[in-house]
């Protein structure tokens, strides 16, 4: 135990340099770092671009729409897009992907969607052909068709504005 003692006490009587202490690679790194930082802070450059917020949609009136009037909503030409569900009508904008031309259901965009998405059919054949006639009642679909267009309608409710009602034309003023 002498020998451990002894130098244990030979290493405390040994002077230290100051710098020895204060140079360590660790010290370093954290100097760095500091000057880094208070660098970043003090000269930030001014040419950064400030962060654009997105333009806030214009309002949207509700409106009545004839099949007519609904039909230049299909996405085209900077058009937003909207789709009748049971005489609703959806602005669908947010959804261009899927409603927008090139889209899996663009043949809706523009139209009354109703037999379509009742009918889980996305054909041409179940869009009304006559834009000035009636409109399409329903009244031959099945209960269970009618509950996948109500599913429909109340998820085109929960996700999209509804910006108008489709009626049919010579109704439009009709209250």
């Amino acid at each position: 135990m002498d020998y451990v003692e002894q130098r244990m006490a030979q290493e405390a009587a040994k002077p230290t340099e100051a710098s020895d202490s204060l140079f360590t690679p660790l010290n370093i790194g954290l100097l760095a770092l500091l000057v880094y930082t208070a660098y970043s802070f003090l000269f930030k450059s001014s040419s950064a671009a400030p962060i654009a917020l997105p333009k806030e949609q214009p309002p949207v009136v509700f409106r009545t729409f004839t099949p007519r009037t609904l039909l230049p909503y299909n996405g085209e030409n900077g058009m937003p897009v909207y789709l009748a569900v049971r005489g609703r009508v959806f602005d669908v904008t947010r959804g261009r992907n899927f409603y927008g031309p090139g889209g899996p259901y663009a043949n809706f965009a523009g139209r009354d969607a109703s037999r379509g998405l009742a009918c889980g059919s996305f054909d041409e054949e179940m869009l009304t052909k006559d834009l000035d006639g009636p409109l399409d009642t329903l009244a031959d679909l099945g209960r269970d068709e009618m509950e996948a267009l109500q599913g429909w309608e109340e998820r085109f409710s929960e996700k999209y504005l509804v910006v108008g009602k489709l009626v049919p034309v010579g109704q439009e003023d009709k209250e």
